[in-house]
């Protein structure tokens, strides 16, 4: 494959708290403002607390799950008394970020985030963004303390939602298993990891380092399982099954055990082989969410580098 030249990482920016109940990516915005500013002389280093009135109840959101809030349609909305809080800081963070499509966008957006699934470190990114996929596979090359996943959206560019979105290039950094509104050391010190080698690499890349392509293997984004619910109140009348609870990306079958009713049966997939993951999701129940489901796939990635001013 072509070799692709981007131009530099000039600007990056590291959001934390864009759902205000995901303490990791609070704690290491504080962090980053102490350790990192001067840091990196190749690009500046922008930190955002993208909900802050989240932040100080430690809720997921106050009025609208601001990470779906990024959409052309939302962003564009004339606001008024009745406009979400979540809707309004969206459009400040696209003047601040971006706006999303445009030059004057930052180069990379890093965005932090928790789960309460058995996740591990998973990087999710766009299906057409080399730069995002790069940088995953360089956080999977340089971190052994825990497996690093790569899922992919293939969501077409007009109906991206998430804020990462608004940068020219950007993933979501995604660690857990943490309950939410708690902080755990060793998730926070996974994140920090990666937060670390993300912008040790983008360092790199501006000084002019090739990265070579290469295969590798990614978790495409396919569907959703919703818990079985009583017919007539919708209310749930089973739970993830043991054997499923806490095997993200271990592949799931036509028959194996997915849920347990409340009365103890066990409740089998149907469906077509795939991969389980945000499995149990705390945040999903709201959302009619049991798990994702994903294909796995071999990926083959092109050698990437700066493109040289002239």
């Amino acid at each position: 494959m072509e070799q692709l030249l981007f131009k530099p990482m000039s600007r990056v920016a590291i959001c934390g708290g864009t759902h205000g109940n995901e303490l990791c990516g609070v704690y290491m915005l504080k962090e980053l403002q102490v350790s990192q500013q001067d840091r990196f002389r190749s690009f500046s280093l922008t930190t955002v607390l993208a909900n802050p009135r989240a932040v100080d109840v430690c809720r997921r959101y106050t009025e609208k799950d601001m990470n779906r809030c990024f959409t052309n349609t939302l962003l564009s909305a004339p606001r008024t008394e009745v406009t979400p809080y979540e809707v309004t800081r969206a459009q400040e963070l696209n003047g601040l970020l971006g706006p999303r499509g445009s030059e004057k966008a930052v180069d990379l957006i890093c965005d932090l985030h928790n789960t309460t699934a058995n996740m591990g470190l998973c990087i999710i990114a766009h299906f057409s963004d080399w730069v995002g996929m790069h940088l995953f596979k360089y956080l999977q090359e340089k971190i052994t303390s825990a497996p690093v996943r790569l899922i992919l959206f293939k969501d077409p560019p007009s109906e991206m939602y998430s804020l990462e979105s608004l940068g020219k290039h950007g993933i979501t950094i995604e660690v857990g298993p943490q309950p939410h509104g708690v902080l755990r050391a060793d998730i926070y010190n996974l994140m920090r990891e990666a937060v670390d080698r993300a912008l040790e690499w983008a360092e790199s890349f501006n000084s002019g380092t090739v990265f070579e392509g290469g295969e590798i293997e990614v978790y495409i984004n396919v569907d959703k399982k919703d818990y079985p619910r009583d017919p007539e109140t919708q209310e749930l009348n089973a739970a993830i099954h043991p054997q499923l609870q806490d095997n993200d990306f271990c592949l799931l079958k036509p028959g194996d055990p997915a849920f347990m009713s409340f009365s103890g049966e066990t409740i089998c997939y149907e469906g077509e082989e795939l991969y389980p993951f945000f499995v149990n999701e705390g945040a999903y129940y709201e959302q009619n969410t049991a798990f994702k489901l994903a294909q796995r796939e071999s990926l083959l990635l092109p050698s990437i580098s700066v493109k040289k001013q002239q």
